[in-house]
Order: structure tokens, then sequence, then C-alpha cells
């Protein structure tokens, strides 16, 4: 079962975005640790990050953007309410290396999903055509 699906049959269920920045090298440990505990579907993105946290010790210049220094990877998931807690105890458990620049955790509340290929809405009903 895709992601989109497992997010359009969760009709009338409260759900939750969590977009966690973490740092790269820590990626394939929390990936592990997610599908261990059964959350096999997420999203990630990387990137470069600036900002007060950075460590100086992984601090490096980068050839895109030279300004930016520390490198970054996004986890995007979408889940029940309920497994928010979970979640959040594995990302902080396993992404840790206690440095600053470990990373943040955003928590979102998600209105609906619409699949792209039949406008189905995750409350089972249609957009308009």
């Amino acid at each position: 079962m895709t992601f989109l699906s497992q997010l359009i049959n969760q009709k009338n269920k409260v759900m939750k975005e969590i977009k966690a920045f973490i740092r790269k090298e820590k990626l394939n440990e929390v990936a592990k640790h997610l599908k261990e505990n059964q959350f096999c579907c997420f999203t990630v993105f990387e990137g470069e990050g600036v900002g007060d946290y950075i460590d100086p010790e992984t601090e490096f210049p980068s050839l895109n953007f030279p300004f930016l220094h520390h490198k970054v990877v996004k986890i995007e998931m979408v889940i029940e309410k309920e497994k928010v807690d979970k979640i959040l105890d594995i990302l902080t458990k396993h992404a840790q290396t206690g440095k600053r620049g470990d990373g943040l955790i955003y928590v979102s509340n998600i209105d609906f999903s619409v699949r792209i290929k039949t406008g189905e809405h995750n409350n089972g009903s249609h957009v308009a055509q």
C-alpha cells in the first residue's frame, strides 16, 4: 500500500504531519528504527541549513551555496494522531548526538488529502471535474 493510499484510507481520522530536520549522518539509523516500528512510509529531502545551531566540527563550504554550511535531511510523514508520540520518541532517541545542530521537529495538523490520480479526498468525496 502506498503512502497516499494509507493517507486516503484513514477516513475520518485525525492526521498529523511530522517534519524532522536531522543530521545527514543520522538518517540511516532513524530510518531503520522507523521501519522496525512499522512506520514504513516517509519522504526524505536533502538540504543545507544556516543558523546559530551550526556544529563547527561538521561545518564545511558548499559548492552549490557558498554561504551555507550544515548538511541536513528533512523527513516528512503523515500519520494518525495517536502515533505521534512514538515517532517523536524514535526521532529524538536516534537522531540525537548531544551536540548543537541535532535538528528540529515540527508537528502540524492535516486538514485533508487529495489523491491526484482520482481526485478522491481522504473523506471519500471527489473533486469536481
